[in-house]
């Protein structure tokens, strides 16, 4: 028997002693290979070794090394590419010998009034691309905000020969101008040039204002801004014509409003700005009397919709971050801001919740909310408004001001009122009505087209009664059927898209209308049901948004009614005709509205709303520096910010 299995032998093993050792000590093996190997147990702990920190902070240190050395040399590279891309801009041009049409140097004379017609551009042959432009179909764009810009984005190069008409030389991302009004972003920073737009269409800038139109002749009437001078009058020829001009404020029948500000340009910011920092200037001195005083520092803005809200938030922190560091303290004592609303709440078109927060967080800024009032005047020192007591009483009421900004709705373009005279049925009171695909109702098939705050898209469905009779009735009794109205129902649907919502319950407007209950509807129930269909559709707002969405749609659209060219023609069909053919009829598509309201900011995203601090002010900020028109207003938007953060608001009087 081996010896490992007798007893002898575990029991000699049993008696063997145990010997301690660390319990980090590796086996070693033993130096005879005879001696077997013991295991061995820990039975006291070990001893504790001393940190080593100084190889903690030699790796510490090294990959502070490489971090830093990696940041160094990344903007040594970033920079030194700045600065050969600088370098790189400064070269020398000759140009000799440009080609220019005679009749852009001496243009015909024609039209109504003899004017100077612009058949040609200075521009049109000085190289290949713009001499091909020549021959496309010749699309003039009346108006330089949110829809013309939005027909430019999606506009295909190539497709027409493009002129913008527009008495600003830029386009304006207006919903920041409350901000610009403040000094909290620059106006450099919320403004894109027009012809930088453009020449990725190749397209050319007119700067003048569009007067009056030939539509028998296809002529646009525009007289030129010149600085300092008389601008001349001339006719712009076009095959397709984009009227994009927007609105201006309207007055409610006040009277004084010369003496109040408006917030639609950027020249409207900056004498905002300018009479702001006057204001206080002179409520500074102190041979300003207290009365005086008050009279200076009180703001008063008319409207509370979302720009009358935003730019009493905005003056509102001007006077609490920056003012108050760098003026007498009695100054910002003696701010008062009221905001006088017509309606009994502020934001009226936002979501109850929203307009309950605004007004919660108004009144904790001691902003004076005055509902339910109207404004009777507006004088050079006071502003007089009338307001129901609790009688039911009119009572009329003062508030001395050298500031009032004036925001309460919206009235006609002039040149908006000059096409609308012309053309039958256009009864709107302010704006140009056209139906699903953006056309001028009464103008030529095809041809003009009005978009943004300009135009608004007909909600009426009985003009169409007889028409939509025509095509339901099948079986041509006068009458229509069942069957018959739900045929009715999806001409209507694809004829005014807006009245989809009304359409929902088929059968029971059927039942409801078909009083005679003899399953089926007459003329006259056709018009009561019609004329009801009507009068529930809402119109679309007039906001940048509806702007935007529109100048898209119908960029979009124009560029493959061009495209399908050939296709409509080989089915008989001529280029204006080609709308229904190669594109639905516009949807708008609502994206939610947003208000800033002093260092918070308010979402109504439809079935949700987003209030709150300054987690909401950041995403507010975010959504508007996304919607930027480029890169380069983005990044004087963000340093803008930046700057306001760190060192404040510029105080300057410019």
């Amino acid at each position: 028997m081996p010896s490992f299995f007798r007893p002898s032998s575990l029991a000699t093993r049993a008696r063997r002693p145990l010997h301690c050792t660390p319990a980090n000590a590796r086996f070693s093996f033993p130096l005879r290979a005879n001696v077997p190997l013991s295991r061995t147990f820990a039975t006291e702990p070990a001893p504790l070794q001393p940190p080593r920190f100084g190889g903690r902070w030699r790796t510490a240190a090294r990959y502070s090394f490489y971090l830093v050395g990696s940041t160094v040399l990344g903007v040594g590279i970033l920079t030194s590419a700045i600065f050969l891309h600088d370098a790189c801009t400064y070269n020398e041009r000759h140009i000799d010998g440009v080609p220019i049409s005679p009749r852009a140097l001496h243009p015909e004379r024609g039209g109504p009034k003899n004017l100077p017609v612009l058949s040609r551009l200075l521009s049109d042959y000085e190289d290949g691309e713009n001499r091909e432009l020549v021959n496309r179909p010749h699309l003039v764009i009346v108006g330089g905000g949110w829809g013309a810009v939005g027909v430019l984005d999606k506009l295909s190069p190539g497709d027409y020969h493009v002129t913008i008409i527009s008495p600003e030389t830029y386009t304006t991302f207006t919903p920041l101008l409350p901000s610009a009004a403040v000094g909290t972003v620059s106006v450099r920073s919320l403004v894109e040039p027009l012809r930088k737009i453009a020449a990725r269409l190749r397209g050319h800038l007119i700067n003048a204002r569009a007067t009056d139109i030939v539509m028998s002749e296809r002529l646009l009437e525009v007289e030129t801004i010149i600085a300092g001078g008389k601008g001349e009058r001339m006719y712009i020829p076009y095959d397709k014509l984009i009227i994009a001009v927007g609105s201006t404020s309207s007055t409610h029948g006040v009277h004084g409003l010369e003496h109040c500000f408006q917030l639609k340009t950027i020249g409207d910011a900056q004498a905002i700005r300018k009479r702001i920092i006057d204001n206080f200037e002179a409520a500074s001195l102190p041979t300003t009397t207290p009365e005086e005083r008050r009279k200076l520092l009180s703001f008063v803005v008319c409207g509370g919709g979302p720009t009358g809200v935003e730019t009493a938030a905005e003056i509102y922190d001007l006077c609490q971050e920056d003012l108050i560091n760098y003026f007498p303290k009695i100054c910002r004592q003696e701010v008062s801001i009221h905001l006088i609303q017509s309606r009994e709440h502020i934001l009226n078109t936002y979501s109850e919740a929203i307009s309950r927060y605004a007004e919660d967080k108004f009144m904790h800024d001691n902003i004076d909310l005055i509902t339910s009032a109207r404004v009777q005047a507006v004088g050079p020192d006071r502003v007089t408004y009338s307001r129901r007591n609790e009688d039911g009483e009119t009572e009329m009421h003062e508030i001395p001001t050298n500031f009032v900004l004036w925001s309460t709705g919206i009235a006609m373009n002039p040149f908006t009122r000059r096409v609308a005279d012309l053309l039958p049925n256009q009864v709107h009171k302010k704006a140009i009505e056209v139906d699903a695909h953006l056309r001028v109702k009464g103008a030529p098939l095809g041809e003009v087209y009005a978009i943004g705050d300009a135009s608004t898209i007909e909600t009426s469905v009985v003009p169409y009664l007889l028409e939509l009779v025509d095509e339901a009735d099948k079986n041509k009794d006068g009458k229509i059927d069942y069957d018959e109205w739900e045929f009715m129902v999806a001409r209507i649907k694809k004829r005014i898209p807006m009245a989809e919502e009304q359409l929902q319950q088929v059968r029971e407007l059927f039942d409801l209308y078909d009083s005679d209950a003899d399953n089926s509807l007459t003329l006259n129930e056709l018009v009561v049901l019609l004329q009801e269909i009507g009068n529930k559709i809402t119109a679309l707002p007039a906001t940048a948004q509806v702007a935007s969405q529109q100048g898209k749609y119908l960029g979009k659209k124009l560029s493959q009614i061009t495209r399908h060219r050939s296709v409509l023609e080989a089915n008989g069909l001529r280029p204006e005709e080609g709308d229904e053919a190669v594109a639905p009829p516009f949807r708008y598509l609502h994206l939610g509205s947003l208000a800033y309201i002093g260092n918070a900011a308010v979402f109504d995203l439809g079935r949700f709303s987003f209030m709150g601090g300054l987690a909401a002010m950041y995403a507010w900020r975010s959504v508007y520096w996304s919607e930027q028109v480029s890169m380069r207003t983005r990044a004087l938007l963000m340093i803008d910010w930046i700057v306001r953060g760190i060192w404040g608001r510029d105080l300057s009087r410019l």
